[in-house]
């Protein structure tokens, strides 16, 4: 687990108020160790995917609940389909 100050210096393009706003609105996951924000590996990833989304591929703030709606459903329909045995690439 990483902390907010920990986590703003691994993404030099991320603004604490940008990441409080994602975690407002639901799209980062945190958790409170004392009174600092912390953060699994999953959710450093999570991070790192909206700041990829945003900054590469230009995805505005408007549609980007949108895409992280539609990229969590493909993980879950691949985890689905591995428990069923079925290889997703196949």
């Amino acid at each position: 687990m990483i902390t907010l100050d920990i986590l703003c210096a691994r993404f030099t393009a991320l603004n604490p108020d940008d990441l409080r706003r994602w975690i407002a609105e639901g799209h980062v996951r945190t958790d409170r160790a004392a009174d600092d924000l912390v953060f699994t590996e999953i959710d450093v990833e999570r991070v790192r995917l909206i700041l990829e989304l945003r900054d590469l591929m230009q995805v505005n703030e408007e549609a980007l609940p949108i895409v992280l709606s539609l990229l969590d459903q493909i993980y879950d329909l691949r985890r689905r389909m591995r428990a069923l045995g079925v290889e997703p690439d196949a």
